[in-house]
């Protein structure tokens, strides 16, 4: 995850982290990446139920009732244990979580249990009274994901008619006073409209907004081929940057990131080596403090029957299950070797990965995507968009 506001715009200084001892515990949620002990944020999709059925889905969500689901008083003991472990946050995600019809009460739970608990939705299940009742439990933000404009949306989504009740879970929620924000995928078939979500970002008064690059899980595997270019992804990545700044520059500061590419900070610090600086220096402290993918130490994921992932991308490999070893004891187990290796995976990744003058910035980028690709874990991310140039392996910049 890459603040591209808190870094290019300046929102964030080193300061602000450090003042918090950088402890997960402490630091306010905005600064929850640059934590040093990298408690881990956990997705727990809480069922694999959903209304919808994107192209892009990782956990290949449908709408037949989903066997093996853990239980209210399993879901409460999972809390208990991810709470003690001190994990700051808890993302309820899915399928769609608001299918499940004891989410509120988990999401209470949570809460009370002193956690910061999110949901990841579509946002169309979302009615005044849903975001009432959100609202009533302490709930900190909603993240509904939007893939394009109305047309574009629709067809991603598989059902006519998402956007627009997307759009009016967005206006539930900021009429309840929830902290509400956009969740936008990048491929071919919808980079066309980022402005577009910039401009209805500023309409409806959002505060936030995440673009996600592609992995390459679940459905989203069949999109491989519809993943950008290097050149496309930087053109992207660069318009994000300049709306992001214009944004700034009128006075309307919209916090804007860009998630799962860890290639992206390094090009934002770059960029900035170029017009500020000053500020490249800042924020490459920040960048330090991120340690860029945290895919098995600084986020994990719980499935829907228990299992334990690396992230919610790597549903093909489970640790273990939270029915027979808490999580906090998966976790920290590493005589599992896999896990032992992706709390240091500096160290094993391959090819231009491992000469890449950014790996402790980068963190070696998203090992599941390159596993799809190449069929290797530790090759070199295939969605590393930056040049042997600008990794070092010609005499790029100092």
């Amino acid at each position: 995850m890459i603040g591209i506001s808190k870094l290019y715009c300046g929102t964030v200084e080193p300061s602000d982290a450090l003042r918090y001892g950088r402890k997960s515990k402490r630091l306010p949620s905005h600064l929850l990446q640059f934590s040093e002990d990298k408690k881990p944020v956990v997705v727990w999709n809480v069922t694999k139920r959903c209304n919808l059925r994107c192209a892009h889905c990782y956990a290949q969500a449908d709408q037949l009732p989903t066997e093996g689901e853990l239980s209210t008083e399993e879901g409460k003991r999972l809390l208990d244990d991810l709470a003690a472990f001190g994990c700051p946050v808890v993302l309820f995600s899915g399928g769609e979580p608001l299918m499940r019809p004891d989410i509120f009460e988990l999401a209470a739970y949570a809460v009370e249990k002193g956690m910061r608990a999110v949901i990841s939705t579509n946002g169309t299940l979302i009615t005044p009274g849903v975001a009432r009742e959100l609202k009533k439990i302490g709930l900190s933000y909603v993240g509904i994901s939007l893939d394009g404009m109305e047309d574009v949306n629709d067809a991603f989504r598989g059902v006519k008619g998402a956007f627009r009740r997307a759009l009016e879970g967005i206006e539930a929620c900021k009429e309840a006073g929830i902290k509400v924000g956009l969740r936008f995928t990048i491929n071919k078939r919808n980079v066309h409209d980022v402005p577009a979500m910039f401009e209805l970002v500023e309409k409806l008064e959002i505060p936030r907004i995440c673009f996600y690059h592609l992995v390459y899980a679940g459905r989203g595997s069949d999109l491989m081929k519809e993943d950008l270019s290097h050149e496309e992804t930087r053109r992207v990545v660069d318009l994000i940057i300049d709306r992001t700044a214009d944004l700034h520059r009128r006075g309307k500061p919209t916090e804007v990131l860009t998630v799962d590419n860890h290639a992206d900070g390094p090009y934002v610090y770059l960029r900035l080596l170029r017009e500020n600086p000053a500020r490249a220096a800042e924020v490459l402290e920040l960048l330090r403090m991120n340690e860029g993918n945290n895919s098995g130490r600084g986020i994990g994921c719980i499935s829907w029957d228990g299992s334990v992932h690396a992230d919610q991308f790597w549903r093909h490999y489970s640790f273990g299950n939270v029915r027979e070893r808490p999580f906090s004891v998966i976790w920290t187990d590493l005589s599992n070797p896999l896990m032992r290796m992706l709390k240091d995976k500096k160290k094993y990744v391959k090819g231009r990965c491992r000469s890449c003058r950014w790996l402790d910035i980068c963190g070696g980028n998203f090992r599941v995507r390159a596993e799809a690709a190449t069929g290797d874990l530790w090759a070199p991310d295939p969605a590393c968009y930056l040049t042997d140039e600008e990794i070092g392996l010609t005499g790029g910049v100092e």
